[in-house]
């Protein structure tokens, strides 16, 4: 789901010890159920241009950010920076990956639209490597590559179809396409995010993000935004201020507990979607998606604990090298 903010960057030690950990993880819950009611009131909005929704989506989140910045006292000096090129090519990046994540999401079950989504933290793990020459090593290869026989489970009934003559048309095989890409785009923009969170705080990314993106959307006025029911409308501000509410929820949970024990509650998503699919939409969700969601979950959770392993290795490291007295 994302929208990535560097928000995982920011862990801090505001409530240490069992409470503050459990309080985290407790605020991650939450904000995975957010975004999940996100998706769910955009995909309730029916067949609306992916800009239009792009809009909707990013504009009407300020306003939660904006309320919850100003109750901090942080709103005055949140769109300072010294990087507006780089918040600029983050928004662009990040526009697309939302754009085709949620023509994705309105042409396929919302099982399988979330469960997609996860192919992104392991195309991050091959970014990081291609275009950072990040070291990564056997562990974290292995588990990627198990992780992308999972999300190919997940699509090959719908790419499949290709072969047929009357697949061409189909729009689930458009929609796992979308969502493919759009996992590859978003997992680009993850890089650039943490190229910002060396320098840049999370409410400037935020704020940036969404403000550029509200600006980039209109540029897709000319190519066919429709007129909207008042029921559509609702729907798609409601989608908004859902994802609005749901940055400021997990940036919390990621200032409450460590990352590595924060991030795994993500794949909440999947069961929220299965529920939600089946009670709102009426899916039931395909047992490709249950069988390479979990496989793909399993290897998501798999890098994250190795992520730590690798993390308290190189605290070790350095606390053996530093001088004594």
């Amino acid at each position: 789901m994302t929208t990535g903010s560097g928000a995982k960057r920011e862990v801090a030690g505001d409530d240490p010890g069992s409470h503050g950990t459990l309080r985290g993880i407790a605020l991650k819950v939450v904000s995975v159920a957010v975004f999940v009611g996100m998706q769910t009131c955009i995909k309730a909005a029916g067949d609306v241009p992916a800009g239009q929704i792009v809009f909707f989506r990013s504009f009407f989140a300020i306003f939660p950010i904006i309320a919850f910045l100003s109750l901090k006292g942080q709103l005055a000096t949140a769109f300072v920076t010294k990087r507006p090129f780089n918040h600029v090519a983050r928004g662009i990046v990040g526009v697309g990956a939302m754009g085709l994540g949620f023509f994705a999401l309105t042409r396929l079950p919302l099982p399988e639209a979330i469960t997609l989504n996860y192919a992104q933290p392991l195309l991050v793990v091959v970014f990081s490597s291609v275009f950072l020459g990040e070291t990564i090593r056997v562990y974290r290869w292995s588990a990627v590559a198990v992780g992308l026989v999972g999300v190919l489970i997940i699509s090959w009934p719908e790419l499949t179809l290709l072969n047929s003559d009357e697949g061409l048309d189909d729009q689930e095989v458009l929609g796992v396409m979308a969502a493919l890409v759009a996992a590859a785009i978003s997992a680009v923009a993850m890089l650039l995010v943490r190229n910002l969170v060396q320098t840049e705080r999370t409410a400037t990314i935020v704020l940036w993000f969404s403000s550029t993106a509200s600006v980039l959307s209109l540029l897709t006025l000319p190519f066919g935004w429709q007129s909207l029911t008042s029921v559509q409308a609702v729907l798609l501000i409601m989608a908004g201020f859902c994802g609005g509410l749901g940055q400021i929820l997990m940036t919390s949970a990621y200032r409450h507990a460590e990352a590595s024990v924060v991030a795994p509650f993500e794949y909440t998503s999947m069961i929220l979607g299965v529920v939600v699919g089946y009670l709102v939409f009426g899916d039931v969700t395909s047992f490709n998606t249950l069988v390479g969601g979990m496989i793909v979950v399993a290897a998501g959770i798999f890098i994250i604990w190795r992520e730590r392993q690798l993390g308290l290795e190189r605290t070790r490291t350095r606390k053996a090298t530093l001088p004594e007295g």
